[in-house]
């Protein structure tokens, strides 16, 4: 494990071989698993789960209730959410709302998937596994396996593999050109499986 020297980390909670870079701030009650790269100026706050082999670039913030599996890329200046009608607490007529912890919506980025620079995730959200979100983009709702979503509001745009090549979508069937791997069932809205593996993954078109 490395912590750079300028690293705030408050949390005991570092796996092996992660590696936390200058400025970042990692509070009391968070988890962040083992070989994971933690950029400069990255804010995770407590609560937040991060597990195994997850890269976060520079800049990003995971906020309270943000859980984020194995093998994730969080590309930089990405921005989680947790609240779906923030007030600040210290105003009267919401305080109340802050007494417990109802107002959290909390979202998971699932295996392998990957977000791209400057993305805004809107609370209580699922991003499937091996998903991709382009830059800038602006998750409202969540996120299908294999897909790719992009703009503000996201929308749904192809397939993606798990190499993160997008998927060639023929007759009944996603091909993935670069390391050859084929899905069956490859048109929108089909189920789409890794030939030789038994994993059904149900795509749900946007």
């Amino acid at each position: 494990m490395y912590i750079h020297p300028t690293a705030l980390v408050e949390t005991p909670h570092i796996g092996e071989g992660t590696r936390v870079w200058a400025f970042a701030h990692v509070l009391p009650g968070a988890t962040i698993g083992k070989r994971c790269n933690i950029g400069d100026h990255c804010f995770i706050e407590s609560g937040v789960v991060v597990g195994d082999n997850v890269t976060v670039k520079n800049g990003c913030m995971l906020w309270d209730g943000v859980t984020i599996e194995a093998g994730v890329f969080i590309g930089p200046g990405v921005v989680f959410t947790n609240d779906r009608h923030p007030r600040s607490p210290r105003l009267a007529d919401a305080a109340g709302r802050y007494v417990g912890r109802d107002w959290l919506a909390e979202t998971v980025v699932r295996t392998g998937a990957s977000i791209g620079a400057g993305a805004v995730i809107l609370p209580g959200l699922s991003i499937g596994e091996y998903a991709m979100v382009a830059a800038g983009a602006v998750v409202t709702k969540d996120v299908a396996a294999f897909s790719i979503v992009m703009g503000n509001p996201a929308a749904a745009v192809g397939w993606v593999c798990r190499c993160g090549t997008r998927l060639r979508v023929e007759e009944g069937r996603a091909v993935c050109g670069a390391c050859g791997r084929e899905f069956e069932g490859g048109a929108a809205g089909g189920t789409v499986r890794r030939a030789a593996e038994d994993a059904v993954h149900k795509l749900t078109p946007d």
